[in-house]
């Protein structure tokens, strides 16, 4: 298996569908709104809904969807450990097609942890 750049390919998703929004952007416009209301804070907080949604994306065996949930947790200020702790509950309710996700979750994690911290540095420096 080839390692993925999984901060590129998530940029290159964006892109596209950026693009495709564009060409679609009646239903594309609707699922960006739907998709922003249920990701909204409520009784579950945006970070609880983006692991539930890894969750899913990796019994789903959705490479790309589970990268794209994995940084967005990241985003919405779940843990690492809180990330880990979601791996290992959708690998045990997965089973084994699930536990070889979790692996590609795992390495989408260090790699959106790499990106992140760049970017804070590069923050740090231009203040």
């Amino acid at each position: 298996m080839s390692e993925q750049n999984y901060p590129r390919n998530h940029q290159h998703l964006n892109w596209l569908m950026r693009r495709l929004t564009k060409d679609l952007p009646v239903p594309m416009a609707g699922l960006a709104e739907l998709y922003q209301q249920t990701f909204a804070d409520g009784a579950l907080s945006a970070r609880t809904k983006e692991l539930i949604a890894m969750g899913i994306a990796i019994c789903s065996h959705s490479n790309d969807c589970m990268a794209a949930h994995v940084h967005d947790a990241f985003r919405a200020g779940a843990t690492r450990q809180e990330i880990m702790d979601a791996i290992g509950v959708a690998v045990l309710m997965g089973g084994e097609s699930a536990r070889l996700r979790g692996c590609e979750a795992f390495g989408a994690l260090e790699q959106f942890e790499i990106e992140l911290a760049e970017e804070r540095a590069a923050q740090q420096l231009e203040e």
